[in-house]
């Protein structure tokens, strides 16, 4: 069976989600799923806990009333991207590197996710529109790193991502392609080896950041796939988000720097979550946030320690929060 037929044997409504775990369809907030559509691959859905509807993966995927809500410092651009998005599919924050949206589309929504706004039909570059990437690069040589996000960019083809890979290598000033993706967590037999030749291929370092949550996301196929990536040659980071409900205790955080590093990823960022609109009621109070990182400051040794950041819109980089608690 290949991985994308896997995807495609997912989930695609609430109420199927819902009555796959034994849960009432009330639950589920139609309205919202309208707003934002519900996608969870099955063996996702199979780590979540029959009967719970309080399950840690079932509450970053379900479509909620709470999303709904309106609060005037949730807004769809708190980030501003749409004035760092020069040409079609290239996002230019930062110094020194660029993000491209090679696809807008994701194995799994996650209800939290901060770009559930964004006008992806409006950046799509397509195969036309790599040349133009190409030479806004080539003319830029402060860019020495190259971000592949989305929509999740493992969901493009392995033949697809050689052919842009391969336009990359002819820009000698990027050194490093850097993955941020959600699919090795929720999808791990896309990591195949196919995929893993096309990583060995690559000439630039690659870095392969993760986003994963919380503990009970991993599972043996996962750790399969993360050992795999990383004997091909990849570095491992993962980046989560603080979210309430889900992981917003020290105990839950520390348990998954520990199960990422059995699985030979180091913990890089724990987001305070972006102010996006339909995501509120996942937020997490700042006295709140520092108390729990203070907390996980005292439980783990600092490699495994994530760095607390937030990213304001404008700012060069992320911004470090509580950086010097003690």
């Amino acid at each position: 069976m290949t991985w994308q037929t896997t995807l495609a044997e997912g989930f695609a409504s609430s109420e199927a989600l819902l009555d796959f775990l034994g849960l009432p369809p009330r639950l589920a907030c139609y309205a919202s799923e309208r707003q934002f559509k519900t996608r969870v691959p099955l063996g996702f859905a199979q780590r979540m806990k029959p009967g719970d509807p309080h399950d840690p993966l079932l509450l970053q995927v379900l479509a909620s009333p709470h999303e709904l809500d309106e609060r005037s410092d949730f807004t769809p651009d708190p980030l501003k991207e749409s004035i760092a998005n020069p040409l079609p599919g290239l996002l230019h924050k930062y110094h020194g590197r660029v993000l491209l949206t090679l696809i807008g589309t994701c194995a799994v929504n996650c209800r939290f996710c901060f770009r559930r706004h964004f006008p992806y039909e409006d950046n799509n570059p397509g195969r036309s529109g790599w040349q133009a990437i190409f030479d806004y690069i080539r003319q830029d040589s402060s860019i020495h790193e190259v971000i592949l996000s989305g929509g999740d960019p493992l969901l493009v083809t392995d033949r697809m991502l050689k052919e842009f890979v391969t336009g990359l290598t002819t820009i000698q000033h990027v050194k490093t392609l850097r993955f941020h993706t959600r699919i090795p967590i929720v999808l791990p037999s896309r990591i195949d080896e196919s995929f893993l030749d096309f990583i060995k291929s690559v000439s630039q370092h690659v870095v392969m950041v993760l986003h994963c949550n919380h503990s009970q996301e991993i599972n043996e196929e996962v750790r399969a796939a993360c050992f795999a990536m990383k004997s091909a040659g990849c570095v491992l980071l993962n980046q989560s988000v603080l979210l309430r409900g889900i992981n917003d205790n020290a105990s839950v955080l520390a348990q998954l720097s520990e199960c990422l590093f059995d699985c030979q990823v180091l913990p890089y960022y724990l987001h305070v979550l972006d102010k996006v609109s339909g995501t509120s009621h996942f937020d997490v109070a700042e006295v709140e946030v520092q108390a729990i990182y203070r907390a996980l400051q005292g439980v783990l040794p600092g490699y495994l320690l994530p760095r607390l950041v937030r990213e304001i819109a404008g700012e060069a980089s992320k911004t470090l929060v509580f950086s010097s608690l003690k």
